[in-house]
């Protein structure tokens, strides 16, 4: 991922930094945070025009302090799964730009920075072998993480539209329909989703509730009662054809790391995750 390395305030400066503390008066030591400017995935082109973000390219965002620690430890955020979330609203500087509205790749992309900023870029995390189970320790380093998918040509099967929508023809119907990307606050709704099916021990639905979650319209029609009519009766090669568009043009940041298993012996890949613990390090 590429990340903006300009500072603003005291980080061009870091003797600045250690003058405004060492130069203020001893019951008034202050130091003033430094703030980066960090490159989306999107480049703010898939937000429509009343969005504080569109159109732009990078977002600026301050260092983590141990005040933000206190977020990420907190008992009731954590069990609501709103720590990531408040994390982001402080970090953002433009608090007119609320994190759950950004779309996910960017969101991703606001955490690793934040991660780095705070803690530096070697990440030690457990992952199991997609292979045989078994669980190691790996080291990622997460300033080699890069962006992810690709803008529409004219040839492509997949077309954007002038509100940073998209649009393609399903293969099986020949219905026109309309997407969006996912937001964080989508994130959150499908992950609230599957946990409540979860605990009523019903079939996971995220494959589906996705689609009805992005669809913006089917040959027009926006009812969302009536695209979600749709979403549960479309063929399977459309439903897996309009997967396949979301996930190709979906900007985001490339979490894919490679495991050579000391078990198994296989190499394979698996996604790094993204939990609190992303921001604690052994």
């Amino acid at each position: 991922m590429s990340r903006n390395k300009q500072r603003v305030n005291a980080a061009n400066n870091p003797a600045a930094a250690t003058e405004s503390i060492t130069s203020s008066q001893p019951a008034t030591l202050s130091y003033v945070t430094p703030t980066e400017f960090v490159e989306l995935p999107s480049r703010g082109m898939f937000y429509p025009p009343d969005h504080p973000l569109h159109n732009k390219e990078v977002i600026e965002m301050r260092y983590m302090t141990a005040k933000d620690e206190d977020i990420l430890t907190s008992p009731s955020l954590l069990k609501n799964g709103l720590a990531l979330e408040r994390l982001l609203e402080s970090l953002v500087v433009d608090k007119s730009i609320q994190p759950k509205k950004m779309l996910v790749g960017d969101r991703n992309a606001l955490l690793i920075a934040a991660r780095i900023s705070g803690y530096g870029e070697d990440y030690s995390v457990k992952m199991a072998c997609p292979a045989c189970g078994a669980s190691a320790d790996y080291d990622v380093d997460l300033s080699n993480i890069s962006s992810t998918g690709m803008l529409p040509d004219e040839d492509s099967q997949v077309q954007l539209t002038d509100h940073g929508t998209f649009s393609t023809v399903l293969p099986k119907t020949n219905f026109t329909v309309e997407f969006r990307l996912l937001t964080g606050e989508d994130e959150g709704y499908l992950t609230q989703a599957s946990e409540k099916l979860k605990k009523l021990k019903l079939p996971d639905a995220t494959a589906t509730n996705l689609l009805k979650r992005v669809l913006v319209s089917v040959n027009g029609v926006n009812a969302p009662s009536e695209i979600s009519h749709f979403v549960d009766s479309m063929p399977a090669l459309d439903a897996r054809f309009l997967r396949g568009c979301v996930q190709t043009v979906t900007p985001n940041v490339d979490m894919s790391h490679e495991i050579n298993c000391a078990s198994c012996g296989a190499i394979t890949e698996t996604a790094v995750p993204f939990t609190v613990q992303f921001f604690w390090p052994q």
